[in-house]
């Protein structure tokens, strides 16, 4: 993978799959915990993410910029948020390698992979900084729907805000020792 200068500067944790492992325990809870939420059946049958390999990536997108979001405050979280960053684009490059993509196209696919996430992650972050539904609920409807089922985007747009919420009343030592809860899904 080739990032240039600027790129660089602004996807930072994309360097950061060239690093040594740091997954600890405590970063495989958290990764698995993300993983497990975005795999609830409500998101697929009830509310219209589509049930692919990329509906199944922004869902634990969507997941893991909640709980970037609850970590960022924090600056003492910024190496867990890099070990769970780090954690799930390994895993990401292993599914691919997995369902058949060459050696030369990984690394491409994981860099197109990186700047959606980050994209989706300044996007809610911009839109639940202000409270603001309707722009949160746009943001998914342009980027899990497809502009199409904006009613699903509310829907998806209210419990990310809730879950926002449930995370908030959390504590970062307990997040970064291992374990983070959310909320039902419905």
């Amino acid at each position: 993978m080739c990032l240039t200068h600027p790129e660089a500067e602004r996807n930072p944790m994309i360097l950061s799959l060239f690093r040594k492992n740091t997954a600890t325990d405590a970063v495989y809870g958290v990764y698995r915990a993300i993983v497990a939420q975005s795999r609830q059946p409500v998101f697929y049958a009830e509310w219209g993410v589509p049930d692919t390999v990329t509906g199944r990536f922004d869902m634990i997108s969507l997941h893991m910029a909640l709980v970037f979001r609850r970590l960022r405050a924090n600056k003492t979280s910024k190496g867990f948020s890099q070990a769970v960053f780090d954690l799930f684009f390994k895993d990401m490059d292993r599914s691919l390698r997995e369902m058949g993509a060459g050696d030369l196209g990984v690394p491409k696919k994981i860099q197109k992979m990186g700047n959606l996430f980050f994209g989706l992650l300044a996007a809610i972050n911009e839109a639940m900084d202000r409270n603001d539904r309707e722009a949160l609920a746009a943001v998914f409807s342009r980027n899990i729907f497809g502009d199409a089922g904006l009613e699903h985007a509310f829907a998806l747009a209210d419990y990310a805000l809730e879950q926002d919420r449930v995370l908030a009343a959390q504590p970062v030592d307990s997040i970064t020792g291992g374990t983070v809860t959310f909320g039902t899904s419905a």
